[in-house]
């Protein structure tokens, strides 16, 4: 029987986070932008055999298009590796590139591997939320119990702003916020470690000579905070969904989800290098963290934001760890409302969380989010000396998710 072993980060990269469909990725594909990850991870253990690579899982939420075809299988392909690499693409919506992680690191830990690849890639520019030919099954319309499995998440935010009484006024205040820390960590150099730059190109034809004209420009910072950002522009934005209802049917009023307080959709990817005790030793690795325990709880679809509050004592239960032994939390801002549900219901410390800001500004890319803020967290724990990160997540159709790192 194999014994139980450690599993533990050695590197952590991502690409700059990009606007969809107007910014600087918009023409990137997403199998291209997880080869810069994968690239930048591998730069960070210039001493790994890369044939002790067991596999890469890359987690996706929209599998399909220019990220389909077993999107990571082919990245690894690109990326250089060697054949013996497998790939292996998993989606579990917004925790898809959490979950990779959390299944390579289980695989380290059983003794089946010890070195594999956990990542995450989504372009939304050119693979819109919920796919190009969404399929409903009909059964879903046909009980009140399962219509909210075809809600939009911006209306799960409304009703979850609704019932945990999310004012639009905090709603806005924690979207300011979220762009001035990003802000500031952007101007103190604080996503240095992280980010791999990436080189944009631009292609367009110059129909007076008949060529194509080329042009480059390398990007190494996400381009969605805003110093613009306000209290007076945010409370000028109309809600942008539905008003919510009450249980009768009758509607409670104008809505408070805008996409002023609600995440930013994007294209990136991020990748992370695990590593078993025995590896380190013998590829002369450094750990940066070590992977401690994950969960994942099930909720109600209509109100999927609030999976963070069920997941969260799971995985402290099973790190045997308290609440406040957490000295860093990343709690992905898919919308303010359920972010601050979240944290006022679970009781987290607001100073501890998304101290380098969240997806309002940062940006949201779907299923890379997870690898891309688990490499935040694992460089911020070893460059500011702190032991334990946490990073958490809501998931649509109901689920939260929340793995739990240590720096060592």
């Amino acid at each position: 029987m194999k014994q139980i072993q450690e599993a533990y980060i050695v590197a952590a990269s991502r690409t700059p986070i990009g606007k969809s469909h107007r910014g600087f990725l918009r023409n990137t594909r997403p199998d291209d932008l997880l080869v810069a990850a994968l690239r930048g991870a591998l730069a960070q253990v210039p001493s790994l055999d890369l044939k002790a690579i067991e596999d890469a899982i890359v987690g996706c939420a929209m599998p399909e298009g220019p990220q389909g075809l077993n999107v990571a299988r082919v990245a690894a392909l690109l990326a250089g590796l060697p054949d013996s690499v497998g790939g292996i693409t998993v989606n579990r919506f917004c925790a898809s590139g959490l979950s990779a992680v959390q299944m390579a690191a289980d695989r380290i830990r059983v003794g089946e591997a010890d070195v594999m690849i956990a990542a995450g890639c989504e372009s939304m520019s050119m693979v819109p939320m919920s796919g190009n030919v969404p399929s409903f099954n009909p059964a879903i319309f046909s009980a009140d119990e399962n219509i909210g499995i075809a809600y939009g998440m911006g209306m799960t935010a409304e009703k979850v702003a609704q019932q945990w009484n999310v004012s639009r006024a905090d709603q806005d205040a924690f979207a300011l916020a979220s762009h001035q820390k990003a802000l500031a960590a952007q101007a103190a150099g604080e996503f240095g470690d992280e980010i791999t730059p990436f080189e944009v190109i631009e292609r367009s034809p110059d129909l007076q000579t008949g060529t194509v004209r080329e042009r480059r420009r390398t990007v190494s910072l996400d381009e969605g905070p805003r110093a613009d950002t306000s209290i007076e522009g945010l409370g000028k934005l109309r809600p942008a969904f539905a008003a919510p209802k009450d249980p009768s049917g009758k509607a409670t009023g104008l809505g408070s989800v805008t996409a002023g307080n609600s995440s930013q959709t994007s294209d990136g990817a991020g990748a992370l290098i695990l590593a078993s005790e025995r590896a380190v030793r013998e590829h002369g690795l450094t750990p940066l963290a070590r992977f401690v325990s994950f969960a994942s709880k099930g909720v109600p679809p209509s109100i999927m934001g609030i999976g963070p509050i069920e997941a969260i004592p799971v995985a402290l239960r099973h790190a045997g760890l308290q609440l406040g032994d957490l000295d860093w939390v990343e709690l992905n801002e898919a919308f303010a409302a359920q972010a601050l549900a979240v944290i006022r219901s679970v009781g987290l410390d607001p100073s501890k969380v998304n101290p380098l800001g969240g997806a309002i500004a940062l940006g949201h890319p779907l299923g890379a989010t997870g690898a891309i803020r688990a490499a935040t967290v694992v460089h911020g724990l070893r460059r500011r000396q702190q032991r334990y990160g946490m990073l958490t997540m809501c998931v649509g159709t109901g689920q939260g998710a929340a793995g739990i790192f240590e720096r060592v």
